[in-house]
């Protein structure tokens, strides 16, 4: 009776010491949208709750400027080039509808490395990383899914010979088409707290992938927060987002679980340039799709009262490439076997005051497609010189020059600074080289670079 007692504490005292997990990751959203990094425009009380709760993290970098890839990297710790995730199987810059090609199944997911240590697992929203049976979330350690397979402007009147309807997904089903895009947010939530109070006995990890603001040029939202914005139909999308962050954080707080949740909020690449402007990437430069500061430096909040610091702001250079192995430590899971690139980062979220990062050794690298073409480390991001840099999403390419820009204390970029710090470049340079040898750049294969997923014949989704 008393080892049995004993094994039930131990059980107990186990699970206690392993936090639930929610990510939410929005889509097409940028740094200056939200009220707590600085939007006058949008009414997000719900995130600036978070980031009062939690901390604010003002370096936070997605691995692609683009929602294919920056999703594989999220999943996999895994720059997307090293995965075969940083091009279509067309050659484009995102998978599309019907696409032969996928995240590859013998990668390891965050989903599997925490299911490994018992958790329940749960991806709502939107995928993008392969629409084929062996690609959906459920073959990549995902226990349920509901929501696109892919991005909500990849609708039938643009290939409609080639495309279904845009389908939405209960596990591997279709079970609406095309998907009303005008609730997606809505129910996206209440699937999200169903999930929640399903699995409030037991650690769980709910990736929550907004479908929006999307990739439309109006960007959807219920009758409850349509036309209700300063910012028209981008601004009622963004604070019905913030709408459903707090929804969630109530759900946790009335199943009493708030206190042991890490709850991170960013998105997967800054806002799009649109005529007439309607994301901001305040204070940075550039747009969304690209290897601009404003298309990779993300928004982020975490919160995890007791852990990380409230109220703090962190300017250490992350990555959600570093969520999978961060995720692995704080729940004793078993990393990968193979070769990831993101790094434990557990001593940046639980010190505030921690700016050091292991990217300022390594570099970070920011790569359009397959081709490499900034890399930056500590203060200093270095544009490479390129004779072809590729500027669209497809592939238009241009001359670029050296530039080197103090990213910490310069954030918007306007003094470029390479020929006072020579020794800076160089050093910056040289990271670059490494990266070429092991993850590649344009013609010019990686040693380190594994395939990706590839069937023979694709076949739409269908009801």
């Amino acid at each position: 009776m008393k080892t049995l007692c004993l094994l039930l504490l131990l059980s107990v005292s186990a699970f206690a010491a392993k936090p639930n997990i929610i990510v939410i990751f929005v889509d097409n959203f940028g740094n200056g949208d939200l009220g707590c990094f600085g939007s006058k425009l949008h009414r997000t009380p719900n995130v600036d709750r978070l980031a009062a709760e939690g901390t604010k993290f003002t370096s936070f970098y997605v691995a692609s400027g683009v929602c294919t890839p920056s999703r594989a990297a999220l999943m996999t710790g895994c720059y997307p080039r090293r995965v075969g995730m940083h091009v279509s199987d067309t050659g484009g810059a995102v998978l599309q509808p019907v696409a032969r090609k996928g995240l590859n199944p013998s990668e390891v997911t965050m989903a599997e490395v925490l299911k490994s240590a018992g958790y329940a697992t749960m991806c709502i929203g939107k995928w993008h990383l392969g629409d084929q049976p062996g690609f959906l979330p459920t073959k990549q350690g995902f226990d349920d899914f509901f929501g696109l397979p892919y991005s909500d402007d990849m609708t039938k009147d643009k290939k409609p010979d080639v495309w279904p309807e845009l389908p939405l997904m209960r596990g591997e089903k279709v079970i609406d088409a095309p998907a009303d895009r005008d609730h997606l947010v809505k129910r996206c939530t209440e699937e999200a707290v169903r999930f929640i109070e399903k699995h409030a006995a037991e650690p769980f990890i709910l990736y929550l992938p907004h479908t929006m603001p999307g990739s439309t040029a109006h960007p959807f939202s219920s009758e409850n927060f349509r036309g209700k914005s300063a910012n028209g139909e981008y601004g009622d999308s963004v604070e019905e987002l913030d709408w459903s962050t707090g929804e969630i954080m109530a759900a946790l707080q009335r199943l009493k679980l708030a206190d042991n949740t890490l709850v991170v909020w960013t998105s997967d690449n800054g806002a799009v340039k649109r005529n007439p402007p309607q994301g901001s990437n305040a204070p940075y430069r550039g747009s969304g799709y690209d290897t601009s500061e404003g298309a990779m430096r993300m928004p982020c909040v975490m919160r995890w009262p007791g852990k990380i610091a409230a109220g703090a702001v962190n300017d250490a250079l992350c990555s959600t490439l570093d969520l999978l192995p961060t995720f692995a430590s704080l729940t004793g899971a078993s990393m990968p076997p193979h070769k990831i690139d993101g790094h434990d980062i557990t001593s940046i979220l639980f010190g505030a005051g921690n700016t050091a990062s292991p990217w300022d050794d390594d570099g970070f690298f920011y790569y359009r497609m397959e081709q490499l073409q900034a890399v930056r480390a500590g203060d200093w991001k270095l544009y490479l010189p390129l004779e072809g840099k590729f500027k669209t999403l497809g592939s238009r390419r241009e001359p670029s020059k050296l530039e080197l820009f103090d990213v910490r204390h310069d954030v918007s970029e306007e003094h470029e600074v390479s020929a006072q710090h020579p020794e800076v470049v160089q050093r910056l340079a040289q990271l670059a080289e490494k990266a070429r040898e092991d993850i590649g750049d344009f013609n010019h294969p990686g040693t380190g670079q594994r395939k990706a997923g590839l069937v023979e014949n694709a076949v739409p989704l269908l009801p």
